[in-house]
C-alpha cells in the first residue's frame, strides 16, 4: 500500500503532491485540511528525507526550516496518533521542527498548537511542552521523597533530560547516572529541548550510552533510587525486556541500597486502558518487592490517565503533611503539580482499577509480555 490514501481533487483544488519523508512509525499520521476537504496520509511508514508540498504549507517556522504556502487553500495540518484500533487522537500543528531515525527508533519533534513542542518516538508522543511537568514530577519526586536521604540515582532511559532536571532539584543528590541506549535520541533532545540543557551540563550528571540492563549488571555500586523512564513496552520496541520479573529481581533489586526505592513509568492507567500493561507491571513488581505503590495522573497530551509504580523493601510511610515538609526542606523551587495531597489522591485509584490490580495474575516475562498498542521499528522491518 502506498503511504498516502488516494485522493481526487475537487474542481477548485490545485493538484496536491506531498512527498512526506518522516521517519515515523505505522501509527503516526498527518492530516492537512484545505477548504472543506481533508487529505489524510494513512500510515506513514519508513519515509526518508524532507517534507515538501508542491503547492506549499505555510507553517510559521516552516517544515524542516522551509516556508511554504497553499495558495490560500490551507486551513491547518494535524498530527494523529492511533491509540488503539478504533481510536485515534489528533491535534493541530504549527510545524514539524525535525525528524530523524536512529538505529533503534524513529524520532520527530513537532510544534503543536495545543501542547507546544512535542517529542514523538516510534509514533508515540513521549512528552509535550505544556504538560510534561505532570509526568516528570510524578515519576521523580515521590520516590526521592520517600527515601530518607537520596544521594545516588540511576535513570534507565531518560534521554530527553527532563527526569534528570527534576532529580537535580533535590538538594541531597550528589550523582545521577543517566543510561540511554540511543545516543541519537539523546543528542536530538540535547539540541532541540532547550529547557533541559542545564541538566545535561550539570557536573553531577553522568551520561552513559548503553543498554540499561548491561550497564546495571556491569556496575558494582548500588543506588539509592533507580528510575525507569523507559519507552513504552510496544511490540518490536527496544524496551519491553526491561519490564520483566527477571530484570527487576536479578538486575534492578541487587543494585539498590538498603533503603533503596525503584520507580517506573507503567503505561496507560485509564479506566479502560490500565489492563494493557499497568496492572501486569504492578503485579510483576509485587513478586519482587515487599511494598508496591501504584499511582496515576491525567496527562492531557496523552489523552489518557498515566501510571507509575513505586517499589521497595522498606514501607512507604509518609503522611501528606510529612510529604510536603520534605518537599519544602529538600527541593529547590516550587512544583507545579505534585504535593502531598496530590500524591495521596494519585495513589488512591478508582474502584475498577483497584479491582483489576488485585485480580491481576499475569507476571511480565519475555515469553509472556504485554504491549501497549503500536509497533516499534523492528516490527516494521
Amino acid at each position: 500500500m502506498p503511504p498516502f490514501s488516494s485522493y481526487t481533487e475537487p474542481p477548485l483544488m490545485q493538484s496536491f503532491n506531498i512527498n512526506l519523508s518522516l521517519s515515523l512509525s505505522l501509527s503516526l499520521s498527518l492530516w492537512c485540511e484545505f477548504a472543506s476537504e481533508v487529505i489524510h496520509s494513512r500510515r506513514i511508514q519508513k519515509l526518508m528525507g524532507d517534507i515538501s508540498v508542491s503547492n506549499g504549507i505555510s507553517n510559521g517556522n516552516g517544515v524542516n526550516g522551509k516556508n511554504h504556502s497553499l495558495n490560500g487553500y490551507r486551513k491547518s495540518c494535524w498530527y494523529e496518533e492511533e491509540i488503539e484500533e478504533n481510536l485515534r487522537w489528533c491535534f493541530a500543528l504549527n510545524s514539524i521542527l525535525h525528524t530523524g531515525a536512529s538505529q533503534f527508533q524513529d524520532i520527530a519533534l513537532l510544534d503543536t498548537k495545543p501542547f507546544g513542542k512535542a517529542l514523538v518516538i516510534d509514533g508515540k508522543l513521549q512528552s509535550a511542552e505544556t504538560d510534561e511537568f505532570i509526568y516528570h514530577e510524578s515519576l521523580v519526586h515521590p520516590a526521592l521523597l520517600y527515601h530518607p536521604n537520596p544521594k545516588t540515582l540511576f535513570i534507565m532511559g531518560g534521554g530527553e533530560g527532563s527526569t534528570a532536571r527534576e532529580i537535580l532539584r533535590h538538594k541531597t543528590v550528589e550523582k545521577v547516572s543517566m543510561c540511554d541506549i540511543d545516543e541519537e535520541v539523546v543528542d536530538f533532545c540535547r539540541s532541540y529541548l532547550v529547557v533541559n540543557r542545564e541538566a545535561f551540563c550539570d557536573p553531577r550528571v553522568e551520561l552513559i550510552i548503553n543498554d540499561a540492563r548491561a550497564e546495571l549488571e556491569s556496575r558494582k555500586e548500588c543506588f539509592d533510587v533507580i528510575i525507569g523512564d523507559l519507552a513504552d513496552p510496544i511490540e518490536g520496541g527496544p524496551c519491553y525486556k526491561l519490564y520483566t520479573k527477571s530484570f527487576y529481581e536479578y538486575t534492578v533489586k541487587p543494585r539498590l541500597t538498603r533503603n533503596g526505592v525503584f520507580v517506573t513509568q507503567a503505561g496507560p492507567a485509564g479506566i479502560f486502558s490500565h489492563t494493557e500493561v499497568f496492572s501486569c507491571i504492578y503485579n510483576t513488581l509485587k513478586q519482587v518487592f515487599k511494598y508496591v505503590v501504584p499511582y496515576s495522573a491525567h496527562i492531557p497530551s496523552y489523552a489518557d490517565t498515566w501510571g507509575w509504580v513505586m517499589a521497595s523493601d522498606v514501607p512507604f510511610c509518609l503522611s501528606a503533611e510529612e510529604f510536603d515538609l520534605r518537599m519544602k526542606q529538600r527541593i529547590k523551587g516550587e512544583n507545579r503539580y505534585l504535593d502531598g495531597r496530590t500524591f495521596a489522591s494519585a495513589s488512591t485509584l478508582s474502584k475498577a482499577v483497584r479491582t483489576s490490580l488485585e485480580n491481576e495474575t499475569q507476571v511480565y516475562t519475555e515469553g509472556a509480555a504485554r504491549f501497549i498498542y503500536g509497533h516499534g521499528r523492528q516490527n516494521q522491518d
